[in-house]
């Protein structure tokens, strides 16, 4: 099968999964910017999160664009990565709303974390498919910031019923680390298009 219609039907999915978050936002009742205070923490976990999704779509657009085609276990892979995906908008309002309590911070790294697997089944799958020597396969290597993602959700979510900030700070950090578009596949995908050309 072609990945045309599971790329379609993830960006859709991706698109509401941000329409939700953003329509949580409540309008303050004041016109000040004391009105402001007390959203700031929902308005920063939105913040976090929208960069999370981004982060997801743009690396899940690489990942697609490096397929050559799917099969129905990675259409059912695809699907378990926006399931947790999809419930990042609640996790999201809960964090904003109890922003210094433990479980809805750890919460959120649970999700964080099982989005993670989520994308790692994803890939794997596409590389069982497509074979050890695949372009994929390549692009990837050994996925050394994929891993440590994981390791970093998994710290943080113990760290939240310690002290939530550091558990913050790690989500922060892994956002950080991806922000930057996983340039593997990105340079793999430019270098095998100059190569075509050539």
């Amino acid at each position: 099968m072609r990945t045309s219609r599971l790329e379609a039907f993830s960006d859709g999915v991706i698109a509401i999964i941000i329409t939700i978050m953003v329509l949580e936002l409540k309008v303050p009742r004041g016109t000040d910017m004391d009105a402001l205070g007390p959203l700031l923490p929902v308005l920063l976990s939105y913040v976090l999160s929208f960069v999370y999704i981004g982060i997801y779509w743009n690396n899940h657009h690489h990942m697609i664009h490096a397929t050559r085609a799917i099969n129905g276990g990675i259409m059912w892979a695809n699907l378990h990565l926006l399931f947790w995906l999809s419930l990042v908008p609640f996790v999201t309002r809960w964090v904003g709303q109890n922003y210094d309590a433990a479980l809805p911070t750890a919460l959120y790294g649970v999700i964080l974390l099982m989005a993670a697997v989520a994308y790692f089944i994803v890939q794997s799958a596409i590389i069982h498919m497509q074979g050890r020597d695949s372009f994929l396969a390549g692009a990837v290597g050994r996925d050394r910031k994929g891993k440590l993602s994981m390791v970093g959700y998994a710290l943080a979510i113990g760290l939240a019923f310690v002290n939530h900030w550091l558990a913050d700070a790690l989500y922060l950090f892994v956002a950080t680390i991806w922000l930057i578009p996983d340039r593997r596949i990105a340079h793999a995908l430019e270098t095998k298009s100059t190569a075509d050309e050539e």
